[in-house]
């Protein structure tokens, strides 16, 4: 008797794809599958996806490509299928400055709805994210709290570090080159030489800035393999990296460890002192809210200051210290970070990585490089609290973020330049118009004013590059990179476009920054500042049609993450 050709039995951790491949009603589906090159055999096994944001953009997904097929081989090896899908991305790098700027927060949105959707349209049983540049790694992590599926994050890797007159320098130091040749302290020819070689090849930036702060991140969060992220992005080892990785999805869909069971609020607690004990970026903030929303896991902007406050700074990176995270792979790894924070109970040692081994394992495994000069012993910490702290006040009621790392001012009393988009302000730095003292105030370029809430590295680099970075503030509805240092507020909240005081301050009004007393105040009395409230009216919108008016109507603010939230639901 002839068998049926519907009998081979599928494995039974096709949970999910079962219902698009299985029996002889889907067989339209299997013929389509069948025309890109899968047999029966491949769709009886679990069906792994492999979400890329590979972009020809930039140096900072580049590898991706690669990467994916060593992850495919792995999945192979361990008896599953995997399917390759692409997403975007969009270079904070290459648009800074600009408008396209404005389309780099939205990413994250749609990186995380594309991997969602996809992964839902095709029933994949476990999903594998490759990330690179900044949006794309909290976004991979939203997208595995929506879909709660089996699945993992792995970073492609840090750029290496560029040489120039025989020293390390990264991106961070491009920009302040512009703000240095606007100041004629640096000829066109030193410019372009810099440029030239500081981004020597594959690999997200490589500071302390976005990118590796969320990667270190992702590492304590758990939902990344144990220091597989920390590998650079060209060392042969990351392409094992990605075979493991592999490997590492088929023992999650074979035991049905759902991201859910790894992302806690213990673990989220353990990310926050990740970022804060790096002197990391303060979009850490923005994206670890955006990503406890996804997992349904209560947390408010005020945890981050708790949690900074206790926790000193133990990692000498760029942009406030001397290393790169090539130089913090060498030492020994994020384990080391993490080793030094357990000793003070700074961490939730018994939390669990998606490698199936606890915090406290982890950091026992340890090998420190003898002599390493990248993380400190937290007994002689580079400060006794960690790099950012969330400020209130008549300013910023619902909170906004200052980074610490990288300066010692605490106390700021100066007169407001006030500028209404970055363009303007950059303007003024460029013709070297601002003071000493003067508090600079860049807004409607919130979450939904701006919309998309651009990063200002283009005017505070330049600020730096011309002398005045220990001697003036910014504050912003926006937000900073991460290669950002000086004394910057940003994410300030309620946002100008929606009525926040930011919207009322005039040019010359007094404003404080007290990061002791966790205040930013405007020294407005309240009732002028009722008076030019009432007065006020909204800004019409930037765009009235296309994903970037669609995100202005749907973002949230950023006290609480920036997340887009559907209209009309209970509680929206």
């Amino acid at each position: 008797m002839t068998q049926n050709p519907y009998d081979i039995p599928s494995d039974p951790a096709k949970r999910r794809s079962a219902a698009i491949t299985d029996g002889p009603d889907r067989a339209p589906a299997r013929a389509m599958l069948k025309a890109t090159g899968f047999t029966d055999q491949d769709l009886a096994r679990p069906i792994i996806g492999v979400a890329t944001t590979w972009i020809e953009t930039m140096p900072c997904n580049l590898n991706q490509r690669d990467l994916a097929k060593k992850v495919k081989e792995g999945v192979r090896e361990a008896g599953g299928t995997p399917m390759e899908f692409n997403t975007v991305s969009v270079s904070d790098g290459v648009s800074m400055g600009t408008e396209g700027m404005r389309a780099s927060l939205v990413s994250r949105e749609v990186i995380a709805d594309s991997s969602e959707l996809v992964s839902r349209g095709h029933l994949f049983d476990v999903l594998v994210c490759l990330v690179g540049c900044d949006k794309t790694i909290p976004a991979a992590a939203m997208a595995l709290g929506r879909l709660d599926i089996p699945g993992l994050v792995l970073y492609n890797g840090s750029i290496a570090a560029g040489r120039y007159n025989g020293r390390d320098v990264t991106i961070q130091d491009v920009f302040e080159a512009v703000g240095s040749h606007a100041a004629g302290t640096m000829s066109p020819q030193e410019v372009h030489a810099i440029e030239s070689v500081a981004c020597p090849g594959a690999g997200a930036c490589g500071g302390q800035f976005t990118a590796n702060t969320m990667s270190m991140a992702l590492d304590l969060l758990g939902i990344s393999p144990a220091g597989l992220n920390g590998i650079p992005a060209l060392r042969p080892e990351k392409d094992d990296a990605a075979v493991e990785a592999g490997r590492l999805a088929m023992r999650l869909v074979r035991d049905d460890v759902r991201p859910s069971s790894i992302v806690t609020r213990e673990s989220i607690d353990n990310a926050i002192a990740g970022v804060a004990a790096s002197g990391g970026s303060t979009n850490g903030v923005l994206h670890l809210l955006a990503i406890a929303e996804e997992f349904g896991i209560p947390l408010s902007i005020d945890d981050f200051d708790t949690i900074a406050e206790r926790t000193p700074v133990v990692a000498n990176l760029k942009p406030g210290g001397e290393f790169v995270a090539a130089d913090l792979y060498e030492a020994g790894g994020v384990a080391l970070v993490t080793r030094e924070l357990i000793k003070r109970g700074l961490v939730h040692g018994g939390a669990s990585n998606v490698d199936g081994r606890t915090i406290d394992e982890i950091a026992g495994a340890v090998s420190e490089t003898a002599g390493q000069r990248v993380i400190v012993p937290i007994e002689e910490p580079l400060s006794p609290t960690g790099g950012l702290a969330i400020l209130r006040g008549n300013l910023s009621p619902e909170g906004c973020v200052v980074k610490l790392a990288g300066h010692e001012r605490r106390l700021h009393r100066g007169p407001a330049r006030v500028f209404e988009s970055e363009e303007q302000c950059f303007a003024a730095v460029k013709d070297q118009a601002i003071r000493p003292d003067d508090v600079i105030v860049i807004r409607y370029e919130g979450p939904a004013g701006g919309p998309g809430m651009r990063e200002m590295l283009h005017v505070t680099a330049a600020i730096v590059g011309e002398g005045l970075g220990e001697d003036v503030a910014l504050i912003t509805d926006g937000r900073f990179s991460g290669a950002t240092h000086g004394l910057m507020v940003g994410h300030v909240a309620p946002e100008a476009a929606r009525g926040g005081a930011i919207a009322f301050v005039h040019e010359g009004d007094e404003i404080v920054i007290d990061v002791d007393a966790r205040t930013l105040t405007l020294n407005v009395p309240e009732d002028v500042l009722a008076a030019r409230a009432e007065g006020w009216t909204p800004p019409e919108p930037r765009y009235r049609g296309g994903v970037l008016a669609k995100y202005a109507a749907l973002v949230s603010t950023a006290s609480q993450g920036a997340v887009t939230r559907p209209t009309g639901l209970p509680g929206t």
